[in-house]
């Protein structure tokens, strides 16, 4: 198993880079996060998987450690191959996604393209109890939720709902939070 490639990045592509490591080019599909840490020219780490099918070896890249663990916990899904698994990474960081399968957040993952309902209940059920409690969840984030809801429902993409959220109170109920989310925009 390739785990973690350093190296000089010869080029970059909208899904990935090339490395270049002793010589050797290693072309490596990435999370959003990889891609931006991996600027032309410049030396960089990376953290890998190598996945291995009947008529290929394709390598992952990572920015942190963390994205590659999520990635091998999101590929023990049924349904979910490598692809998905890097796009539900590109989406969000570890802990959000984490934090979001804590709290049965199907929403975050049904926004991701090539993610449907099914899929995204599936994530949500098998990975819950594998990555146990999530620091920080509570009572707050399920009125987050609420109010994020009623944002994508009036046509907020996901990630504008949260931004918007963000600029509010979050000690005001989620309503209030609606309306100065609303009013802001």
């Amino acid at each position: 198993m390739i785990a973690s490639l350093r190296g000089r990045v010869v080029a970059r592509r909208l899904d990935g880079v090339v490395l270049e490591v002793n010589g050797v080019g290693y072309l490596i599909q990435t999370t959003q996060r990889a891609l931006s840490k991996a600027q032309g020219g410049e030396e960089v780490a990376l953290d890998t998987y190598l996945h291995v099918r009947e008529d290929a070896l394709q390598l992952y890249g990572f920015a942190e450690p963390a994205e590659r663990e999520l990635f091998e916990l999101l590929l023990s899904v049924s349904g979910v191959g490598p692809k998905v698994a890097l796009a539900i990474l590109s989406s969000s960081t570890p802990s959000d996604l984490r934090r979001a399968i804590a709290l049965e957040d199907t929403t975050r993952f049904v926004a991701i393209p090539g993610i449907g309902k099914k899929t995204a209940q599936r994530v949500v059920l098998e990975l819950k109890e594998r990555l146990g409690p999530v620091g920080g969840v509570g009572e707050a984030p399920g009125q987050e939720l609420v109010a994020r809801d009623a944002l994508v429902e009036l046509g907020y993409s996901v990630a504008e709902a949260e931004r918007a959220l963000a600029a509010t109170d979050p000690e005001l109920a989620p309503e209030e939070r609606i309306r100065q989310a609303l009013r802001a925009a």
